[in-house]
């Protein structure tokens, strides 16, 4: 299972993102797996990242938590947004209908 994290913020908001993201001290549990981030930019959008955290379906509620308070550190940040999005392997999902 993972949750794949979308931020955005304008390239004036840089120098705080970055700031912000290197004052991240609170290391992951070790059964949440991070992978990126991956950053991109586009024009008349501005900068754009994506995450993905990976952790077993039996710990779903605290990834979400997890993942949810590193955004948080990110409120403040002029023109930042995110989202962050819980998906399921598709062996998971056919064990939630009864398939597998």
């Amino acid at each position: 299972m993972v949750i794949i994290g979308f931020a955005s913020y304008p390239p004036e908001s840089s120098h705080e993102f970055a700031k912000r993201f290197m004052e991240q001290s609170t290391p992951l549990p070790s059964h949440i797996t991070m992978k990126g981030p991956f950053v991109s930019s586009e024009v008349g959008e501005g900068i754009k990242s994506i995450v993905i955290f990976e952790f077993d379906q039996s710990k779903m509620a605290e990834a979400i938590q997890v993942v949810s308070a590193r955004y948080a550190k990110y409120f403040g940040v002029p023109g930042f947004t995110y989202s962050q999005h819980t998906w399921l392997e598709a062996k998971e999902a056919l064990q939630l209908i009864g398939l597998a």
